[in-house]
C-alpha cells in the first residue's frame, strides 16, 4: 500500500489542476495495471493529507472541485504572493476581467450577451480568457444563428480555490453604497 500511496502522491503533485478520483484510478489501472477500489483511493489521500497535515511541510493537500492538489499552506501566502507579483507580467487587463465576470456570473453566455452588458465588443477579451484556459466553449446556444456559449472552466475553479460558481460571492455582498449609479428607491 506505501507503493501505491507515493504513486498517487506524486501524480497529485505532477499535476497542475485538482485530480478526481476516477482520473486517479484510470491512471494507476492504465500505468500500473492495477484495480483500485474507490475506498483504496481514499485510504491512501487520507494517509497523504494526514502526512502533508504536519507543520514540517509547506504544503498541503486540498480538496477542490471534486478533485485533489497540493498547495502551499495559508501561512506561507505572503511569500507566494509576492512570487506572484514578480512573475506576473502579463496580467488580465480591465475588460478581460469584467468579461470573465460576466461569464463566471451568467454562464451559460454567449457573446452577444456579454457584449449587450459591457456595451463594447469583447472578441480580444474573449480569446484572451480562452488562450488562458480561464473559460471554454460549453457548447451551442438555440438562438438565431446557433451562437456559442461560453463557460467558465476547470481552470478557473482551481485558479479561485473553489468547488462551484455557488461558491462565488454574491452580488449583494459586493456592491456598495458607492458603487450604485442613481438614487435608490426607498
Amino acid at each position: 500500500m506505501d507503493s501505491i500511496i507515493q504513486h498517487i502522491e506524486a501524480l497529485i503533485f505532477a499535476s497542475e489542476q485538482s485530480v478526481e478520483i476516477f482520473d486517479i484510478k484510470q491512471v494507476i489501472r492504465d500505468a500500473l495495471e492495477l484495480e483500485l477500489s474507490t475506498e483504496e483511493i481514499q485510504d491512501a489521500i487520507s494517509a497523504i493529507e494526514s502526512k502533508y497535515g504536519d507543520d514540517a511541510f509547506a504544503i498541503q493537500l486540498y480538496h477542490i472541485n471534486d478533485g485533489y492538489q497540493f498547495l502551499t499552506k495559508k501561512q506561507y501566502n505572503k511569500i507566494i504572493n509576492q512570487l506572484q507579483v514578480h512573475r506576473s507580467k502579463k496580467k488580465l487587463s480591465q475588460a478581460a476581467l469584467e468579461t470573465l465576470a460576466i461569464i463566471a456570473y451568467r454562464q451559460p453566455i454567449t457573446k452577444l450577451e456579454i457584449e449587450q452588458i459591457r456595451g463594447v465588443s469583447c472578441d480580444y477579451s474573449i480569446q484572451k480568457l480562452l488562450e488562458k484556459d480561464l473559460i471554454q466553449i460549453a457548447g451551442k446556444s438555440e438562438a438565431i444563428g446557433k451562437p456559442l456559449l461560453y463557460s467558465t472552466s476547470k481552470v478557473f475553479m482551481d485558479y479561485f480555490g473553489i468547488n462551484s460558481t455557488a461558491d462565488l460571492p454574491k452580488l449583494k455582498d459586493i456592491l456598495t453604497e458607492e458603487q450604485s449609479i442613481g438614487e435608490s428607491a426607498e
